[in-house]
């Protein structure tokens, strides 16, 4: 082996490398950073536009609502009778969704007769009162036939809504009746001095202004008064309401009847209560006879599911724990409700 040759080679320069290559792949690459970005964009994009749709939402939260109609019975388009939902516990919310449904059923031209469907334990004075007074006005402004049809419970405030329709009809399995006030709130006095070592403190100008308390065991004197105040009132309108719906009852059958009892369907025709036992064929059969008609299509109201409904569960689902809801804990309740089981 000749060695000066190998030294010769080192002293030129090493062996030759081949020209640099370009890298494979570089326009994949900037094709995807191209599609990368253009995607980021998009969602970029996207998200301002449902930010911009919750706020337009948010904004008309007082807005009409709307609700889709759902055919239970095919007939003539024109001729229509239109079934309204009174469904759970009468709060102010109940009442709003009440209200929007029959505002839907005044301005429907084609609707020439109501079904109110009640399902309800009762609820709020106002709420169960604000419903009756939407039943009442709709009858006086349209001179449209409006029967009640009530299914499963229909007690109390569920009652209450019900006396203001033309005609009452139940299932056989209904619960009725529960014509009475009811009111409780809780005394947490024990719970704070003894067990928590809380001691509430209240300064008040008027000796009833507290009056009832949640930190203080109520007198017997206080109780009359509540009693006087707030129970009775409620209760003479209660029976009056009844009295003035129910033209087969006399107001001493209608005393006899508030003492708070429920009946069931076959007892509350016998009481008079209501007028016949049925289901809802036979309902709309009461409204075809009323509004003298032989066919119509017969639909109910569905309250529209929208964004907001989805926003509204999610924060709703957050228990929150504030003065409102202290106020609202502790704040007696006057209630038109049947507390039984549902």
């Amino acid at each position: 082996m000749d060695f000066g040759n190998m030294n010769d080679i080192s002293q030129a320069g090493a062996i030759p490398q081949p020209p640099p290559q370009a890298k494979k792949g570089t326009g994949w690459k900037i094709l995807w950073a191209i599609i990368t970005g253009f995607s980021v964009m998009t969602n970029v994009v996207l998200f301002f536009v449902v930010v911009g749709a919750v706020i337009l939402l948010a904004s008309s939260g007082g807005r009409e609502r709307k609700y889709s109609e759902e055919v239970i019975e095919t007939g003539p388009r024109l001729t229509r009778i239109a079934v309204v939902s009174l469904d759970g516990i009468i709060d102010h919310e109940q009442a709003q969704n009440f209200y929007w449904q029959m505002k839907t059923a005044r301005d429907d031209k084609t609707v020439k007769g109501l079904i109110i469907r009640v399902n309800s334990p009762g609820g709020t004075l106002s709420g169960s009162d604000g419903i009756h007074n939407e039943i009442t006005k709709y009858r006086a402004e349209t001179g449209k036939p409006v029967i009640a049809f009530m299914q499963g419970v229909a007690a109390s405030g569920g009652y209450y809504t019900s006396v203001a329709c033309d005609k009452i009809i139940a299932e056989p399995t209904t619960i009725t009746g529960s014509i009475g006030v009811i009111m409780g709130y809780l005394v947490l006095q024990q719970l704070l001095e003894e067990k928590l070592g809380i001691q509430p403190v209240v300064v008040k100008a008027g000796a009833k202004k507290d009056w009832p308390s949640s930190f203080q065991k109520p007198t017997d004197e206080q109780l009359q008064y509540l009693h006087d105040r707030l129970i009775d009132p409620a209760y003479n309108r209660f029976v009056g309401i009844v009295a003035d719906g129910r033209k087969e009852l006399t107001a001493a059958d209608v005393s006899r009847l508030a003492d708070g009892s429920i009946y069931w369907a076959d007892e509350a025709l016998k009481e008079k209560l209501i007028d016949k036992i049925g289901y809802i064929k036979d309902a709309i059969k009461e409204v075809k006879s009323k509004a003298n008609i032989e066919k119509a299509q017969v639909i109910e109201y569905r309250k529209t599911f929208s964004l907001s409904d989805i926003l509204s569960a999610k924060t709703g689902a957050k228990m929150q724990f504030d003065r409102k809801a202290l106020y609202e804990l502790t704040c007696p309740q006057v209630l038109y409700l049947w507390t039984g089981p549902q």
